[in-house]
């Protein structure tokens, strides 16, 4: 690197820590998640303002590579958080309201998705169809685990039944959504050479859960009795994070996948507060690289030349991620009992999307599964229906109802999470 590119890069790292800072303080005052703010901060970076011009001086061509490294090892430690808050069995407990409610809520918007997605490639060429169409599927499907929890952890509700109840949901719509994003990747990722790699997934999962989490539990709760958290030991789990996402990289997936299964992995039992403090230094890390991944995420999004089209397409996009969401959700729930306040809040819930969204939306540009303008209305449709969230729980569930028969046993208040 020449010096001016180390200036420059000094220089991009700051604005950019202090747009998203102040976005995200703004979208706060104003009642939404502050990831709301750091999106928009990385979109007004990007080529949607004066035709690219601030882009290209802010970030030139030598500079977006590093850029892009620190953004992927923070979206690598923040798909590790997300492993590291689900919960085994976490709809135990919780019924058939539950099931009702995941399947609603993944199969319906998916349904609504496929007609979508064919409307869309007449005017978005692909050259999997196929993919293509579960893809988009897919993308309507998406609920935010992390920013889900920051929302009900501000309004009071994370430690209510109906706050467990969609946490678990989430969690599980989540689960969903990696499964089927990493066989939408192993279909299409890759030549046809390199397509052998991927049935290394499968004993590499064996190996995660049969070598890896039992060598974790020794080395960090031996007997069920967490160990204080040195430096030293949470060095090795920054280097597992890390060596877990370059192998799937390497078998011809995403390193999110790696990264989230040794979230998943990490041992559970007796470990809560150990697990608050481990999201607690990885979330401090996240805060200063995730800006970063906005930004480069923000690089590729251009709403400078929308026109009539682009717009019934971003239309069309809305009404089906939200319908989908809020009616498959609702009607999920209703159908086991459910009373239908608590279910129209849950639908509510069930239709953000956040930095989940982002994440999955960059894989499918990175397969060449999306353009330039279907990612860029894509994001934006990310960005609404996360902001819709807020006011619309507001609106249908301001007093909450008690629901004691779905209630967890001993519930845990949800680690706030800044995404």
């Amino acid at each position: 690197m020449t010096s001016h590119q180390v200036q420059l890069l000094f220089v991009d790292i700051a604005l950019i820590l202090f747009l998203a800072r102040g976005l995200g303080h703004l979208a706060v005052r104003i009642k939404q998640p502050p990831v709301v703010g750091e999106i928009l901060a990385g979109v007004l970076l990007g080529p949607t303002l004066l035709n690219g011009a601030v882009s290209d001086f802010l970030f030139p061509t030598g500079i977006r590579p590093l850029l892009t490294g620190m953004a992927n090892v923070g979206v690598a430690l923040f798909m590790f958080g997300v492993g590291l808050e689900l919960e085994s069995g976490t709809l135990r407990g919780r019924g058939r309201v539950a099931a009702g409610a995941v399947f609603g809520s993944t199969l319906v918007p998916f349904a609504l998705g496929i007609p979508l997605a064919f409307y869309l490639l007449r005017g978005h060429e692909s050259g999997n169809h196929a993919a293509f169409v579960v893809f988009v599927g897919l993308s309507v499907s998406v609920t935010a685990f992390p920013v889900l929890a920051r929302i009900l952890t501000d309004r009071g509700l994370g430690t209510t039944a109906l706050g467990s109840l969609a946490l678990a949901i989430a969690a599980t719509v989540d689960v969903v959504a990696w499964a089927a994003l990493a066989a939408v990747q192993a279909a299409v990722g890759g030549d046809g050479s390199e397509h052998w790699r991927v049935v290394l997934a499968l004993p590499f999962l064996i190996l995660m859960v049969l070598a890896v989490r039992p060598l974790l539990r020794t080395l960090l709760a031996p007997g069920g009795r967490p160990l204080p958290l040195g430096p030293q030991k949470f060095a090795v789990i920054l280097i597992g994070v890390l060596l877990s996402a370059a192998a799937t990289e390497a078998m011809g997936m995403h390193f999110i996948f790696g990264a989230f299964l040794f979230g998943v992995v990490m041992p559970r039992a007796g470990t809560d507060a150990m697990r608050t403090e481990i999201h607690g230094r990885t979330g401090q890390v996240t805060s200063l690289l995730l800006p970063v991944y906005f930004v480069v995420a923000g690089l590729k999004v251009d709403l400078g030349g929308l026109g009539g089209g682009e717009l019934l397409e971003l239309a069309l996009i809305l009404v089906v991620a939200v319908a989908g969401k809020f009616g498959g959700t609702y009607l999920g729930a209703r159908s086991q009992g459910l009373p239908a306040r608590p279910a129209s809040a849950l639908a509510v819930l069930m239709n953000t999307r956040g930095l989940t969204e982002l994440v999955i939306l960059g894989v499918g540009l990175q397969l060449g599964l999306l353009d330039g303008s279907l990612y860029s209305l894509m994001v934006v449709m990310a960005v609404v229906t996360t902001m819709m969230t807020g006011p619309l729980l507001a609106r249908v569930y301001a007093k909450p109802v008690e629901l004691p028969h779905l209630a967890p046993e001993k519930p845990r208040e949800p680690v706030p999470t800044r995404s």
